[in-house]
């Protein structure tokens, strides 16, 4: 998989050798086969390893009681995780285009993620004007999208930072905020937490596949984030500083005939 520098010069290469896209496209074709190829070869026998874990369960209880039994099941469930995420990053660019009405579809995201929540301290507020314009999107990639970057807020107001005592820093309750506004031309989106935030050198490689701080991450949730907002044409940055909460705002381009 390639990084954001990789794309770059790759980008590069292709426009001062304008011949050498075909065969690009070609091997980025072959490998988007073999990673869906690989995922679904290991899939099946996946599945039956965790059919017969939970047939073993229901007729044999006191396995429950086995030293490492849970871990096993903790790193099947991470194995299927691994997978389902392989797949959305493999298909990230293949989008379902329909015109989305951006202001329910909004709303019902802000209703689902709050709904999830709601037995947290979280404090979750969200900004959606009624008058939001019709995009041409896929709206189920760009729920994944959105609920990836929630999720990612709610996993870092609960990090916990180091002490008042040694940062001078004033206790304050978990907050995640979504905010969506529209210009002439753009549909501007924040996600902000105030949570741990991201240290500088990390944010960077932050987009890049396999990179993450989390022990039971993929590391391809932001990947596969910017892989559908890219291709939607938009746009994904962020705003962080370590122990001061984390703003990722996107964008996406307003078709004049959606």
């Amino acid at each position: 998989m390639l990084s954001s520098t990789d794309h770059d010069k790759l980008q590069q290469i292709i426009q001062e050798h304008p011949e050498t896209e075909e065969l690009f496209n070609r091997i980025f074709k072959s490998h988007q086969m073999d990673i869906s190829t690989i995922s679904h070869e290991i899939r099946n026998p996946l599945t039956l390893v965790y059919s017969t874990l939970q047939l073993i369960e229901s007729q044999h209880p006191e396995v429950l009681e086995f030293a490492h039994w849970s871990e096993f099941h903790q790193d099947i469930e991470y194995m299927k995780l691994l997978l389902e995420d392989l797949s959305s990053y493999n298909n990230g660019e293949r989008l379902d285009l329909a015109p989305l009405s951006t202001g329910s579809f909004f709303r019902r995201i802000a209703l689902s993620f709050a709904s999830s929540i709601i037995d947290t301290d979280i404090e979750f507020t969200s900004y959606i004007p009624e008058d939001l314009p019709v995009l041409s999107a896929d709206s189920v990639k760009l729920r994944q999208a959105l609920l990836n970057l929630l999720r990612n807020a709610t996993d870092a107001v609960r990090t916990e930072s180091p002490s008042q005592d040694q940062h001078d820093m004033p206790a304050h309750s978990p907050q995640i905020s979504l905010s969506v506004t529209a210009d002439a031309d753009l549909l501007h989106i924040e996600i902000s937490d105030n949570g741990c935030g991201i240290a500088p050198e990390d944010q960077e490689h932050i987009f890049e596949p396999f990179i993450t701080h989390k022990v039971d991450g993929t590391g391809l949730g932001l990947a596969i984030t910017r892989r559908i907002i890219q291709a939607h044409h938009g746009t994904i940055t962020l705003r962080s500083a370590r122990y001061a909460g984390t703003v990722f705002i996107l964008t996406l381009p307003i078709e004049k005939n959606s």
